[in-house]
Parts: structure tokens; sequence; C-alpha cells
């Protein structure tokens, strides 16, 4: 055990945040703290680290945090830069400071060693070198490599001063110092925001591989599914363990609430047979023993409480538009996005009804895309037109910082003045804005109570189209979930942003991928999309120019903005690239005829033939193949194009 906190209670600003807290850490164990926002998980972090310290009782079980050995534990929210003026570079590797030390040791009592053969000297450098091997003195320069590239930061970026960086750069800065520590305890608190899908897929693979314990607080459910192995819950103040990962525990929060509730009723149903009797024969003299030993069977029964229901309390929206869009209601041709220069071209028809899911590396241009389409920035070139009877919704993610002096009420009703007092209440109630709440100054609301206020004002235009920037960044996995659900029974359009990969599984019948210099359409979800293309078409634009170019044999001092300018297009690069496509799209659609095949031969089984459901299933499965294979044909046809017109 590295660590046990037993009997602890934890109170802040004269409020009890957390009682009778009991919480152990093993080695090596990976564990995941959730519960709705502000139910403490940041204060039990703060207590691990010692930032709190429990409060004293009145009773004998007094507070104990009990450790083995002296581990180190480590927390972003303590990752302090000394030196503003020092660079990049000479930050992260001031973590390598105790392993360089104890390497100088080693070398000299190595070198004493050589001359001496001494045995008491050997056992001590014996007992450094394990000790090394611990801090990583053997692989250190290859992590500081590859978590330097990892957060996107460039060989430029190492000679650059600490203050040069913006606050979202400083943040992985110290993530990074903190990942190159090596700490015996590692806390992350909310660790996948602000990366992107390809950078917290890596980051899962770290964590799981990561030799040393890991406390992760998340609201990244698919994050908790592939790196927690327990799960501690905060609940009205009480925590409780549940081995497994975020989807084992829900699933067994679920098995123990079911089970508490049926054995509850279950004795309440006997508690009042048992009484019924009683209350008939106690009168009756040859039957008032009889019904006394109900009554005492009534008082020998050991107690069953009650479950608890859990906090799901979830916002809801309208979720029919007030009119019909017609059939196109999103239209860009080459439409440039961009600032100083065009990240990406792109051309889509957004039909009717569709959710279609934006994805991407940090920087390639999605959010830029967005605020494009609502002319917050011109377009560099191409065109983007609206179809007949478009109703727009916006959020962008500056709306989770908005300040105001108003209070919730007011900063509602001036948006819509015509509405009552009551049915402004009516709507901010459905978005959890209940009581006292509606007082509260905007500019005190947490980030996920300023998402659910602006969503509020959004969606009571009733818009047939909505565009969302990250709209689940700031949000618990209650408020993710509600909003999902929102959304999934949406009947307008939806062109949305996000990293949730929970959100774009679940919403997302279409996606739009950006790449460096370039978007791709692709007309199916999320899980066929990682199917099929894996997680390259993730990465960022550093990330995926260096794949390029390590494929291309090309040198690695060039700078991918370098790369991306049309003159270093080598036209011969360009298209071998085109004909290993165009290969790889005719063995998919020989795959995918082989698939149809045999579904067609299973459609005409006469064991299926009377079998409706089965039947629709099967038509199903045969529509999506049928989908693809256009979807397959077109890009092909498209390479084949480019291949005629680009001849050798």
């Amino acid at each position: 055990m590295l660590l046990s906190i037993q009997n602890a209670d934890v109170s802040y600003g004269g409020e009890l945040i957390l009682r009778d807290v009991n919480f152990d850490i093993r080695e090596g164990e990976k564990l995941a703290v959730v519960g709705r926002n502000g139910c403490g998980k940041t204060t039990l972090l703060k207590l691990i680290c010692g930032e709190l310290t429990p409060q004293p009782r009145d009773s004998d079980d007094q507070p104990v945090i009990a450790k083995t050995g002296d581990p180190v534990i480590g927390w972003l929210s303590q990752m302090t830069f000394k030196d503003e003026n020092a660079t990049l570079g000479q930050e992260l590797k001031r973590v390598f400071e105790p392993i360089l030390e104890l390497k100088r040791e080693m070398e000299e009592a190595l070198s004493k060693l050589e001359q001496s053969g001494d045995h008491a000297l050997a056992e001590k450098y014996a007992l450094m070198e394990e000790r090394f091997n611990y801090l990583g003195g053997y692989r250190y320069e290859k992590d500081y490599d590859m978590l330097f590239s990892r957060f996107g930061f460039s060989k430029e970026d190492e000679e650059r001063p600490l203050s040069w960086f913006s606050g979202g750069q400083r943040t992985k800065i110290a993530f990074v110092k903190l990942l190159l520590s090596r700490p015996d305890i590692l806390l992350l608190d909310e660790p996948t925001n602000h990366l992107d899908i390809s950078t917290i897929a890596w980051l899962e693979d770290y964590l799981a591989e990561y030799p040393r314990a890991v406390v992760v607080v998340s609201h990244d459910r698919l994050f908790l599914d592939r790196v927690a192995e327990t799960v501690w819950e905060i609940e009205r103040g009480s925590i409780k363990r549940y081995p497994g990962n975020y989807s084992e525990f829900v699933r067994l929060k679920k098995e123990a609430y079911d089970k508490q509730m049926k054995d509850y009723l279950a004795q309440q149903k006997e508690k009042e047979r048992l009484q019924a009797l009683a209350d008939r024969f106690i009168h009756k003299a040859t039957k008032a023993a009889m019904a006394k030993s109900k009554l005492k069977a009534i008082e020998h029964m050991e107690e069953i409480e009650k479950p608890e229901e859990s906090d799901t309390r979830a916002f809801h929206g309208l979720s029919e538009p007030a009119r019909e869009s017609g059939r196109d209601v999103l239209i860009t041709d080459n439409l440039a996005v961009g600032y100083d220069e065009i990240l990406c071209r792109i051309s889509i028809n957004l039909q009717k009804g569709k959710k279609l899911g934006v994805i991407g590396g940090n920087g390639l241009g999605k959010s830029t895309f967005l605020k494009t389409l609502m002319g917050l920035i011109p377009a560099k070139g191409g065109k983007y037109t609206y179809g007949y009877g478009v109703d727009v919704g916006y959020f962008e993610q500056q709306m989770a910082k908005t300040l105001s002096t108003k209070s919730v009420l007011n900063e509602f009703w001036d948006t819509y003045p015509t509405l009552t007092e009551t049915e402004v209440r009516n709507i901010l109630g459905g978005f959890l804005f209940t009581g006292d709440d509606v007082f509260k100054n905007v500019s005190d609301l947490s980030g996920g109570e300023k998402v659910r206020l602006a969503l509020a004002k959004i969606l009571q235009t009733r818009p047939n189209f909505l565009i969302l920037d990250e709209p689940t960044n700031h949000m618990d996995i209650v408020g993710k979930e509600a909003l999902e659900e929102m959304l999934a029974g949406y009947k307008g359009t939806v062109l949305f942003v996000s990293h949730d990969r929970y959100l774009i599984k679940r919403l997302a019948d279409e996606l739009l991928i950006l790449r460096p210099g370039g978007a791709e359409y692709f007309p199916f979800g999320y899980e066929e999309f990682e199917r099929h293309y894996g997680k390259e078409k993730l990465l960022s634009a550093d990330e995926v120019w260096k794949i390029e170019k390590s494929k291309d044999g090309a040198g690695a001092d060039e700078t991918p903005a370098a790369a991306e300018k049309p003159k270093k297009v080598n036209p011969g690069k360009e298209r071998g690239r085109a004909e290993r496509r165009l290969a790889r799209l005719e063995q998919l659609i020989d795959e995918n005829d082989v698939e149809k095949a045999q579904l067609e031969e299973r459609m005409a089984d006469p064991e299926n033939a009377s079998d409706y459901a089965k039947l629709q299933e099967l038509q199903e499965k045969l529509d999506e193949l049928n989908a693809r294979s256009d979807a397959y044909l077109e890009e092909w046809e498209s390479l084949e194009e480019f291949l005629a017109g680009n001849k050798s």
C-alpha cells in the first residue's frame, strides 16, 4: 500500500465536503475518481497530496493518512516555473537533475570500484544503479523527445523563453514536465482537456504502461474505460470503491442499486404481511401469542435501507425546430479557412437531419471553419451557402467564459424580454437553474453552468441548424449524457466539433476529417472510421507531416509550414501516394463485394424468408455496404482522374 487515508472528514469554508473517507492507493494501480461537478473530486486530490488535512474528530476514530516509504506525489497544479526567462528546453530538463546527479555519482563509484574491487562499494553501486533505473535513467532522453513532440512542440520551441508561450501551451509544458518527473503517485485532474483525439489516444496507452500509481479525475468516459482499473465514486460527500473500468462501474452500481431496492421492497412487503397478521389476531386470545411473535419478528429484522437515487438531474431543451429547412442545409465549395495562412479547403453538402462531426488534430482549422461559417472571420477563398429556410443556432467555446454582472434570470430575460417571469423561470429550470440559482451572478457561474445558460438561450430560438464548437467541455458525465440525449432527439441538422469520442460515436452519422492542407468527407460514423483508417488521420498537423515525410524518405529538418507550401509538392511523390491509395481502395471494394454476396445469400436462405425482423436487419446491413461501395468508387474515380492527368 503506497498511501492510505482512513476516517477523514474534509471541510472547506465551514462546509463539510467529504465525510468518512477511506481511500487507498496501491503500487502501480490506475484509479479513476468520478462524480458530479462540485462533489469534491479535486478536494480528494488535495487531500492526497497534502494541500488539505482532515479535520479532527470528537470520537476515538481519528483520521489517519499513512504512507509506505516516502512516495513522490506529482500533481499538475503544483508544477511551477522558477524562471520565466529560462528556455523551454532548460525548464523541462531541470526534471532530470536528480538523474544526472546520480549518474555522476555512479561514474565516480565505478571508477573507484575498478581500482579497488571493494565488495561494499560494489553493493553500493548496485543499489545506485537500481535507483537510476527506477528514476528512468536509461530512457530519460527518449522520453523527453517523445513527450516533447507528442504535445505539439517543435525543435524551434526548445530555445524559446517560457514567457513566449500562451496560457494553453504553458499548461501543456507543465503536463510534459509532470510526466517526465515520473512520480510514484501521478495525480491528473481532467488531463484530456484541450488535447486532440490523437494525443488522448496516445496518453491512454502511455498511462496504461506507466509502471507507477495513477489517480485520474476525468469526465472522458472512453479515456476512463481504457485507463482505469478501479473507480472511486464521490456522491453526497461519501466515497465508494468499484473494481474495474468506467463501464464496469456503471454496471456494478446499477446492479447494487437494483439488488438493494429489490431487497428493500421485499422486506417492506414482508413487514406489511407480518403486521397485517398481528393486527388481525392480536385481540384474539387463542392467537395473541402468534400475533406477538410476528411483531417480535418485525423488531428483530435487520433494517434494509431504501437505496438513495443517484444525482442524475439533467437539463433538457426543445428538440423540435420552429420550422423545417430545405433539403440542402449547407453547401461549401472549396471554402478556404484560416487567418494569416490557409489551413484547409472544404467542400461539403450537408443535408437536412444529418449530424456531421468535425474531427482532426489541433491547429488544423476546426474552430476556424465554424467561425468562418458564422461570418466571424472572412473566408480566404471559395464560398459557402446556407439553404432555404435555415435558422442557425451557434455555440462557441468562449461562451463558457462569459463575464457579466447580470443575474442568470436577467441575462436570459434581457435576451427574450417578451416572456413572463414564470416562463423564464420554467425555461431556466429545464437547464437546472432553480430556486435561488437564477439570482447568481453570471460571472460567478462554473464553466458547465455557463454552457447550460448559453444552450438555454440558443435553443429558445428553436433553430433548425445547430453549429456547436466543443459543447461538452466543462460538463460532468451526467451533463454530457444529457446533451447527447438532447442532440440525438433533436429533429434538426447538427454540425459539431468535438474531442469527446463518446459524443462523436453516439451522435455523428457523417464525419469531416481535417488534415494539413485539406479535408476529407467520410459518409459513416466514428466506429466505422476507426475500423477503416485507424488513428493516423487524427494526428496534429506536425505529426501527420512527420509521418508523410518518413514514408517518402524526406529530410527531417524541414518545417511543416514549408512542407505545406505548393512549391514544395513533389508530383512524383503525390502520384505514388495516389497509386498506393488506389490499390488499397481496390482491395476494400473487393472485400466489400464479398460481404455483400454473403449477405445476399443469407437473405435468399429459406430459413430467413419468413423472419421479417431478420430480413430487415440484413437489408439495413446491405444498404450500408452499398453506400460504402459508392463512397469507395467515388474516391477511386477521383484518383483515377488525378493519375490520368498527371502521367509520369
